[in-house]
């Protein structure tokens, strides 16, 4: 529901704007580069999977986050994941990239990505200083091809990974 609300006023804060079209970049010159999107999306993707992974085997916060992650979403089985993983890269995707980004700049887009993944407790605060910088990454995909496919590639394979690890895997 939340994702799908993301979705619905995104579309239609860029009918209001009068660009509907919320998976192309306004004023952008020159044609989306799609395809390039999506292999850009999938190896930042795999780069984020991999770091996560580094950090959760090297530095006992990202332990003490993952096991913080398990604890508050309970077992999923595998359509939970890429039900989870595909609503939120798309209502995600489309809101602060699509319909924010054009209207209040990559920082600003980018600081308000990081809000909603400001977690209970500091021990969180990772978790939302790494969003902000990936919620930079995704606006400059976006910035970079012209449409939504690399951020929405990046954002859907980024949680599919770490959703998969963080509900099967012991810290």
């Amino acid at each position: 529901m939340l994702y799908g609300g993301l979705l619905l006023v995104a579309v239609l804060w860029g009918a209001l704007r009068g660009h509907p079209d919320i998976t192309r970049l306004p004023g952008y010159r020159g044609a989306p580069r799609t395809a390039l999107g999506a292999a850009l999306g999938a190896g930042f993707a795999l780069l984020v999977a991999f770091l996560t992974r580094w950090a959760t085997h090297r530095l006992q916060w990202a332990r003490v986050l993952q096991q913080e992650f398990r604890h508050l979403l309970g077992a999923l089985d595998t359509g939970e994941i890429l039900l989870l993983a595909a609503a939120s890269s798309i209502g995600e995707e489309c809101f602060f990239r699509g319909a924010l980004l054009p209207a209040t700049g990559l920082w600003l887009s980018s600081a308000l990505f990081a809000l909603p993944h400001v977690g209970p407790g500091a021990r969180f605060l990772p978790w939302t200083a790494t969003s902000f910088v990936v919620g930079l990454a995704f606006g400059a995909m976006y910035v970079y091809t012209g449409d939504l496919a690399a951020p929405v590639i990046a954002h859907f394979l980024i949680n599919l990974i770490n959703l998969h690890l963080v509900v099967r895997e012991r810290a």
